[in-house]
């Protein structure tokens, strides 16, 4: 079997995407409230800094910032989908179980990527973002409620027509 080695460098900076095995589910977008909690637990027991996100219906894409002292984001996904999936458990949804025994409803692997620098976290950001128009679920980034393209139109870090097809071949720049 493969070993894949993984970045892990005390309070770096990490783009992950985070899939769910049945690439045509809605489980995440229908259960949106389970999986906020998920994230709301695990961030309380182990904290981190989560500076993007959107969740799509059948996977997510995030940047977290971890703790100066603290590598470990394999437990924190880890333990996010043990939560998510005993809560979608627990609401009477019983998952599959692959042949290894365990419920089948994330992929086993995620992708994750160090953050370089500023250029290379501003453009995972976009990345995230523009991900629900990509894959044809809405036509501007902001259509879409499971994103944090409103706290950053918020805050005035992009305005509300940022990426916005304005007809004229210019996408809000």
């Amino acid at each position: 079997m493969v070993n894949y080695r993984r970045a892990r460098i005390p309070g770096a900076t990490y783009f992950f995407t985070v899939t769910l095995n049945d690439r045509k589910s809605d489980l995440l977008a229908k259960h949106i409230s389970l999986l906020r909690s998920s994230f709301r637990i695990v961030k309380h027991e182990r904290p981190f800094r989560m500076d993007a996100v959107v969740v799509l219906p059948e996977h997510l894409l995030a940047i977290w910032t971890l703790p100066e002292n603290d590598d470990d984001y394999p437990s924190r996904w880890r333990a996010i989908k043990a939560n998510f999936t005993r809560s979608i458990k627990n609401r009477g949804a019983v998952p599959k179980r692959n042949a290894r025994g365990e419920y089948d409803i994330w992929q086993r692997r995620y992708w994750e990527h160090l953050i370089r620098d500023d250029a290379d976290f501003e453009r995972h950001v976009n990345y995230i973002h523009y991900n629900p128009v990509k894959h044809a679920l809405v036509k501007r980034p902001t259509d879409w409620r499971w994103s944090s393209i409103h706290r950053f139109v918020r805050l005035g870090l992009v305005p509300p027509t940022w990426a916005v097809d304005t007809g004229d071949g210019s996408y809000g720049e």
